[in-house]
């Protein structure tokens, strides 16, 4: 970090700067996600996320251009676990899918490690059209899509689509609204319940 008595110039970052990739990179992904997680995507700057990181503005810009650009980036780390969710589909009998999907993604929102990012995300989406439009395109370019490519049954898109959408409710009710008795309901009676509908969206005729 610069003192101060030598302030930071702005524009262009320095060829120190951009010689320290990827470790800055990283380091401000870090940063934005804990700024958008805390402040959500409207309170959230690339000034912001540029001071919590300890570099300049231009150097965010650098790396990954605008505000939304940077939600992009930081959103896709942390939904990564997730993406793991078309193995489930396809690592086993498709009729026992609706299971196996329904716990794996359960399994991901049970973990505190992954279910703050995850927090983070959906509360930027539901406050936020653009952090929704990322969000959107995320899960439908990387997640759904390749649900749905493994189905191998008519209206694969739309099955995918559905059960993603009981899923996503289940998870919005549990761990960001937190109704009761749903919030504090062991897990298990969740799977138990919800699978066969997952099950019956996905491969149902």
């Amino acid at each position: 970090m610069t003192d101060a008595a030598t302030p930071r110039r702005r524009g262009r970052p320095s060829r120190t700067e951009t010689d320290a990739a990827p470790a800055t990179r990283d380091r401000i992904l870090d940063a934005a996600r804990e700024e958008f997680s805390e402040r959500g995507y409207e309170k959230t700057s690339v000034r912001g996320i540029a001071k919590a990181a300890g570099v300049d503005s231009a150097l965010v810009h650098h790396y990954f251009g605008t505000k939304e650009q940077v939600f992009e980036a930081a959103i896709e780390v942390a939904f990564a676990p997730a993406l793991a969710a078309p193995t489930a589909v396809e690592d086993g009998p498709l009729d026992t899918v609706g299971e196996r999907l329904t716990r794996f993604l359960l399994s991901i929102w049970e973990n505190p490690t992954t279910r703050t990012p995850l927090l983070a995300i959906v509360r930027s989406a539901v406050n936020n059209e653009t952090a929704a439009a990322v969000f959107r395109r995320l899960v439908a370019a990387q997640l759904l899509r390749r649900i749905a490519g493994r189905l191998d049954l008519p209206d694969a898109e739309l099955r995918a689509e559905l059960a993603a959408a009981q899923l996503v409710g289940v998870a919005m009710l549990r761990y960001v609204i937190k109704v009761e008795p749903l919030a504090s309901a062991d897990v298990e009676r969740i799977v138990e319940r919800v699978a066969p509908v997952v099950q019956g969206h996905l491969t149902a005729p």
